[in-house]
């Protein structure tokens, strides 16, 4: 208990607990559209695409900073969008080639751009890996004041304009029919998404923020199927993801800090889909049971009219 109460009381790991939370939640509620869209490989695509542009904002300015990575970051992930596109508009290729093509182009780029650094003349280097798997330890305040304006921004559009990402999740022709934007609102989301990636690249790391976006919004889905109150489970369940996985990874000695967070995820995604109410394991042996014990019983009562019918007779 008194371990527990120390790392409450400690200013770095409160800082690190509320920017793993707010990392989930605002991953949550981002990701539930792009899971309704059928686009899960696209926060994955665009995580790995971010790896790039954190080397070439390193490698022009030579200066370890959050804020020029998320630039650098973001531009990567807007190229990779446009190019994600630009394929399936011009080819016949299909969206998740289009993807896997762009995720492993940019992500090798950045694999190699990443040797060139390490063994390259660049001051300051060491530590620029982290970002591959996270370091949510390194975190300072103003790491976590900007994390907080991203998760703001992204809840308050999602919050302003839940009914037109509604709409264009499940029928974009009804969406454009009516006169909405669907392209502009579709890249909106895009950008939503490419912001809510960069912003979790250093807690959780190119390779593992994607699971942050998916991994909630699957969970929800077991539990409910209204949209509003998926979007609020998701990013409750990401939230509690971040939590879990900061607490525990502080009361282990050198337990890293994302990979926790995201196995926290995937128990929620393991007991969802145990106890979910209607699409969970039990819920739907249990009205198999049921339907058995209803069959069973008016096999029963229909045998005893017949039998009773015979007998009449």
């Amino acid at each position: 208990m008194a371990n527990i109460w120390s790392m409450i009381t400690d200013p770095n790991m409160q800082w690190i607990f509320l920017g793993c939370t707010l990392l989930g939640l605002s991953s949550g509620v981002i990701g539930s559209f792009s899971y309704l869209r059928k686009q899960s490989l696209m926060g994955d695509t665009l995580a790995h695409a971010a790896l790039p542009g954190i080397c070439i904002a390193f490698m022009l300015t030579g200066i370890k900073s959050i804020g020029l990575f998320l630039i650098g970051a973001g531009l990567a992930g807007l190229i990779a969008t446009f190019g994600i596109g630009y394929i399936t508009r011009h080819t016949k290729l299909k969206q998740d080639a289009a993807m896997g093509i762009v995720l492993s182009s940019f992500f090798g780029l950045g694999i190699v751009l990443l040797t060139v650094i390490q063994h390259g003349n660049y001051g300051n280097q060491a530590g620029l890996d982290k970002f591959l798997f996270g370091q949510a330890a390194s975190m300072i305040g103003s790491d976590v004041i900007t994390m907080s304006i991203v998760c703001i921004v992204l809840l308050s559009i999602c919050t302003l304009l839940f009914k037109q990402f509604k709409l264009i999740s499940f029928d974009p022709g009804f969406a454009r029919g009516l006169g909405y934007p669907v392209a502009a609102l579709e890249q909106l989301m895009m950008l939503l998404m490419v912001v809510a990636v960069v912003a979790g690249i250093q807690a959780v790391g190119v390779v593992l923020v994607a699971a942050l976006l998916i991994t909630p919004a699957v969970s929800a889905r077991y539990w409910t199927n209204k949209l509003s109150l998926m979007v609020i489970l998701s990013g409750i369940f990401g939230a509690a993801s971040g939590a879990v996985g900061t607490l525990f990874s502080a009361s282990v000695s050198n337990l890293p800090t994302g990979p926790v967070t995201v196995l926290a995820a995937t128990l929620m995604f393991g007991i969802s889909i145990l106890f979910g109410p209607q699409r969970g394991i039990v819920a739907k042996r249990l009205m198999r049971q049921r339907a058995k014990r209803r069959f069973a019983v008016q096999r029963d009562i229909s045998i005893h009219d017949n039998t009773k019918k015979e007998a009449a007779l």
